[in-house]
């Protein structure tokens, strides 16, 4: 059992990962440890925000924009913070160091005339210089005040204010004014090089001075902001958060009259768009594929060529006209009904497209990667060359491409665990692990003690004595009646055949004279010609030379008998299909599919690999099988696409998964933080400050009184002393290089461990307004909120009013 740790604010989320050092790689070798690929994958992957100047936005109008709940918070540094806090508070609050499409913090000039470290001896000073026209909504100037009550309220030293982390203001030793009042001086008891994450969001004296304002007074509204928007409304009843241009804004003033975040459920934003009511939104790829139709489409007449109905065979639509205007007055009333149903989810269809015409597609990679996590506390994975196997057996391009290629998205596995490419230090790292390798994946577990034989159980041995006299003699009276009864069996099946021979021969007469009769009048063929169902025979095998013709089934037979599987495995284990979360095993889904699948006629049986074995694993008769934790919900597609390839690269080595399915609610709380699972597919942010942000992530879990493990959120549960030792030394070099240098040499250590396997950037798809500007997949970078706006009309004459 694990303690898990108060879980970071949605203002740096960051990434989960973790590791072990096993001693079978010093030093030496690890901190030199590259794939030698970090200069050909660094490039980034561009925003897609349709940029324009601001003379080209329209000024006014109102633009709807999707969040996933209500935030329950506006307080960004508490625990249940998320990623609507850090959206909202995003254009109300001042962010010092904004990051920059590369991933790198950049000077905001709207706040800071300057920020520099003025003295390392004998403590580092960092000196602000505000802008001095920087001021609250309440007209107050944002200066030293509001510096000190944030980091008193972070610092950790007083428990009365409830924050989810302190990282970096524990540090600090004083902040003081400077010599006027915009200066603000800040002065570190230990040194820091991520001074440049802390105070942002910088939030008011008013919300942060006092425990009962911080942890109450800001969950539902700020008293005082300081960004291009200011609150106007939280509407808990109708879900949304209202923004209005802040007429105190000493920048460029907001183009937008008022920014609204609605709460749109993912699974409800395809129609939330058809509907108009919302803008902006982050979609999945199904929503997008609709919306790049609708595109494609706009030229055309008629209905479109996809949809419902759209695979409806000429055949297939006779025969429903057939059946709909054919005497039988109860066929024909249930084939009408079915077609007018049809033609109507048609027609909706076609309407939804229509609207669809009014959005794009824009498209980047999200800064955040989806890893495979491997717990490391207990079962078979608690042995580092288990985890190594598990990670030498997958081909992380398929899974990446399995994600990436179809979206037209640049695919290529992720090589660190602490950056994205194309960020400053950015280095592949996985050679420390190696890459895609069956036969040393099944050298690790051999050599761990799981082997094909000892999956099976062991017997008792021979007694001693008269009494194994007597096992013997009765083995061997028992092996002489097998013989006969074998003989009796082989020559009843010599009878069965030649009477089966003779039956099949007659009814091949038969078939072959309905078959012309049926050629004769042109019949469809029925759905079950050229197929046969495997397994039914119960044969060990073909006679020499015949041809293995069926593995593989058919698409539509393969759903329906994995559903069967499923269901019947759910019955056998509790009585009911209900109460259980849905399981299969990855040999339910291998190629060779289940006893009964159906494929046609001729199909080829694929190749197995020579030196793939021909069953589970095991150790002392138990057999070598991991728990697979994946989320159900509508919108984790991709992740159960991407698990079930890993269940079969897993297979191929003697590896059994049996993949449990929970709802999206319980995934991440109940079963990742808590440790019930041995895999798991989840993301985290990346982070432009990898000592402070990763950390906690990859800290060794540290035992409790009670034997459990604290784990921060190294919910893996792998760690190690010297990897925590390199975060601390990375987080108090003030020389960036080397910082740099000691976080690569970490970043091997975790791939050596095998505790998480980075696999691919995670997709940012987001349907926009065609007529807005400076909004879209932002990437690495944040959105500058009073750029963003409608496109001016280019025609002349009256302008258009923006829209609402």
């Amino acid at each position: 059992m694990s303690h898990v740790g108060v879980p970071r604010g949605a203002a740096r989320k960051r990434r989960s990962l973790a590791l072990l050092t096993t001693g079978v790689l010093t030093l030496p070798v690890l901190a030199g440890c590259s794939s030698g690929k970090e200069e050909a994958t660094t490039s980034v992957v561009p925003q897609d925000v349709a940029p324009a100047a601001r003379t080209q936005v329209a000024d006014g109008g109102t633009v709807n924009w999707a969040i996933d709940a209500m935030p329950a918070t506006l307080n960004a540094f508490q625990a249940d913070a998320d990623s609507a806090t850090g959206r909202i508070t995003g254009a109300l609050l001042p962010t010092l160091f904004p990051l920059d499409a590369k991933g790198r913090p950049q000077l905001n000039p709207d706040y800071l005339e300057s920020a520099k470290v003025v003295e390392n001896e004998p403590r580092q000073v960092v000196l602000y210089r505000l802008n001095q026209q920087a001021v609250w909504s309440d007209g107050r100037e944002i200066g030293a005040p509001d510096f000190v009550a944030q980091w008193r309220a972070l610092s950790g030293k007083d428990s009365a204010f409830w924050t989810a982390r302190n990282a970096g203001y524990e540090r600090i030793e004083k902040i003081e004014r400077g010599a006027d009042d915009l200066e603000v001086r800040v002065t570190f008891a230990k040194p820091y090089a991520d001074w440049r994450s802390l105070f942002s969001p910088l939030y008011p004296k008013q919300v942060t001075g006092s425990p009962d304002a911080f942890n109450d007074g800001a969950r539902s509204t700020i008293k005082a902001t300081a960004g291009p928007f200011r609150l106007r409304d939280v509407d808990k009843e109708s879900g949304s958060v209202t923004l209005a241009r802040n007429p105190r804004w000493w920048g460029s003033p907001a183009k937008l009259d008022s920014l609204v975040f609605k709460a749109v459920k993912p699974q409800d934003r395809a129609e939330a768009l058809t509907e108009g009511r919302i803008d902006v939104a982050d979609i999945d790829p199904a929503a997008a594929h609709r919306i790049t139709q609708a595109a494609r489409d706009a030229g055309n007449s008629g209905p479109p060529a996809h949809g419902p109905g759209s695979g409806t065979t000429p055949a297939a639509a006779l025969r429903s006209w057939a059946l709909a205007h054919g005497s039988d007055e109860d066929a024909a009333a249930e084939a009408q009904a079915a077609r007018d149903e049809q033609a109507r989810a048609a027609e909706a269809y076609a309407t939804e497209q229509n609207d669809l015409r009014g959005y794009v597609v824009r498209k980047s990679l999200e800064p955040a990667y989806t890893q495979l996590a491997l717990n490391g506390e207990t079962g078979p994975l608690a042995d580092d060359r288990v985890r190594r196997a598990v990670a030498r057996a997958l081909d992380r391009q398929q899974l990446v491409d399995t994600v990436l290629k179809p979206l037209g998205l640049p695919a290529t596995p992720l090589g660190s665990h602490l950056a994205l490419a194309g960020q400053p230090g950015y280095q592949d790292s996985s050679g420390a692990l190696g890459g895609q390798d069956t036969k040393e994946a099944q050298a690790l577990l051999a050599d761990a003690g799981w082997t094909r034989e000892g999956a099976l159980k062991k017997t008792d041995g021979a007694k001693a004595g008269s009494e194994g006299d007597k096992q013997t003699d009765k083995k061997a009276e028992s092996d002489k009646k097998a013989e006969e009864k074998k003989a009796e069996e082989k020559k009843a099946a010599e009878d069965k055949k030649a009477a089966d021979e003779k039956a099949a021969e007659e009814k091949a007469v038969k078939a072959d004279k309905a078959d012309k009769k049926d050629d004769a009048a042109g019949r469809e063929p029925a759905k079950d010609d050229g197929l046969y169902i495997v397994g039914d025979d119960n044969k060990p095998g073909e006679a020499e030379g015949a041809v293995t013709r069926v593995i593989a089934p058919a698409p539509a037979a393969a759903v329906q008998s994995v559903a069967l599987l499923r269901q019947a495995g759910r019955l056998g284990e509790t009585g009911t299909s209900e109460d259980a979360p849905a399981r299969i095993t990855a040999q339910d889904r291998q190629p060779g599919g289940a006893a009964g699948a159906y494929a046609p006629v001729g199909t080829a049986a694929p190749a197995q690999a020579p030196d793939a074995p021909r069953g589970p694993l095991g150790k002392n008769g138990k057999p070598l099988s991991l728990r697979f934790v994946l989320p159900s919900g509508p919108g984790s597609e991709p992740l159960r696409s991407v698990g079930d390839k890993i269940a079969a690269m897993l297979d191929t080595i003697g590896i059994r998964t049996e993949i449990t399915k929970v709802s999206d609610e319980s995934y991440f709380r109940d079963h990742v933080a808590s440790g019930d699972y041995d895999l798991a597919l989840y993301s985290w942010p990346a982070t432009a400050y990898p000592a402070t942000d990763d950390r906690p992530i990859f800290a060794k879990p540290v035992p409790a009184t009670d034997g459990s493990l604290l784990v921060e959120q190294n919910y893996t549960r792998v760690g190690s002393d010297h990897i925590d030792q390199l975060f601390d030394q990375a987080a108090g070099e003030l020389d960036e290089s080397a910082a740099t240098k000691l976080m690569k040499q970490a970043d091997a250590r975790i791939w050596a461990a095998a505790g998480s396997i980075p696999l691919y950037q995670r997709p940012q798809l987001v349907a926009t307004d065609k007529k807005l500007l400076n909004v879209g997949a932002f990437g690495f970078g944040v959105p500058h909120y009073q750029d963003i706006g409608f496109k001016k009309p280019q025609a002349a004459g009256a302008p258009a009013a923006p829209r609402k």
